[in-house]
């Protein structure tokens, strides 16, 4: 491969985010501040088709359409850059999308849905009824003042990017093809709890500025903790990549919950699940460690629901 390709290629992947998301060496001794929930109500977005009249006891349909009890959207969650979104698609959704991502919905007409760190101030929840009409709703996503540090250094580059894409390809291909699997987990659907808990050392969305040329941010949340401390699963899942030896992440687990939501766990010194297992909520799965590029022992982990990249303090909430 030319140096030229390998330049080309190692750009694609950091814009990709999966080389920032790996490099947990700076320190940030700072306690996790709780984000509040948008407080403005959804604005209902105007309807493809002009909605049925409704009863006391729900809309009124045909004779040949049942009546249903929830029109609209019902959710909660974090409606903030980051944060996420749970609840139930109006009855007789028979799709629903975020924007221009595609939500699955559960058996029970459940959902979830993210905002990755840098989402626009508004998006669109809309659903697809049974009868071909279009629900939709503009949320209002809050912007937050993430940690910028500006550096009047330039920004690193590789001494021999040809060499490094050579070690760093199969890794990346790896991590591709385990965030593309598809397990029917339904972790999702539960409160997350916290793999480990102690000091936050790394906080999601901080980034360095270089002369102005921007940095990736960092992906996750960094939890200090000493070497071979054991943590748990977040929620049920699959494991879908459990490998050792990473070049930046190290040891590195990635949990699949369902519905496009997937955990990354960095750094391990040790791993005790195995690829295909199944999970439990509160389940031992690894050791912390300070393995790959890394500046002591800690825990990074990282939450993803499709491409958006959001912050696990809003998932898992106050530590107790």
């Amino acid at each position: 491969m030319s140096k030229s390709n390998a330049m080309r290629r190692l750009g694609i992947v950091a814009g990709l985010g999966l080389l920032g998301l790996v490099s947990c060496t700076g320190t940030e001794a700072a306690t996790p501040v709780a984000v509040e929930s948008a407080t403005a109500a959804p604005v209902a977005a105007e309807p493809v088709a002009a909605a049925a009249p409704e009863s006391e006891t729900g809309s009124q349909g045909s004779a040949d359409e049942p009546a249903y009890q929830n029109t609209r959207f019902s959710y909660s969650g974090e409606l903030t850059q980051g944060g996420f979104i749970r609840g139930f698609v109006p009855d007789g959704a028979v799709s629903a999308s975020l924007g221009d991502q595609a939500i699955e919905i559960g058996e029970d007409g459940s959902f979830f849905a993210a905002f990755d760190r840098d989402a626009e101030s508004t998006v669109t929840l809309s659903a697809r009824l049974e009868s071909g009409q279009i629900h939709g709703e503009t949320l209002s996503v809050s912007s937050r003042d993430w940690q910028i540090e500006r550096v009047n250094v330039p920004k690193r580059e590789l001494r021999d990017p040809e060499a490094y894409w050579k070690q760093r390809e199969p890794e990346y291909n790896a991590i591709v093809a385990a965030r593309a699997r598809k397990t029917d987990a339904q972790g999702w659907k539960q409160d997350f709890i916290w793999p480990v808990t102690g000091r936050i050392s790394g906080r999601f969305g901080r980034q360095r500025i270089y002369q102005g040329e921007p940095g990736s941010y960092h992906s996750g949340i960094d939890i200090a903790k000493p070497n071979g401390t054991p943590f748990v699963a977040p929620a049920d899942g699959v494991v879908v990549l459990a490998r050792t030896g990473f070049s930046l992440e190290g040891g590195l687990l990635m949990i699949d919950h369902g519905n496009g939501l997937n955990s990354a766990f960095l750094h391990c010194s040790r791993l005790v699940v195995k690829e295909g297992d199944r999970v439990r909520q509160g389940q031992h799965i690894g050791d912390v460690g300070s393995t790959g590029r890394s500046s002591g022992p800690h825990l990074h982990w990282g939450l993803k629901w499709h491409d958006a990249r959001f912050d696990p303090i809003l998932l898992a909430g106050p530590m107790n």
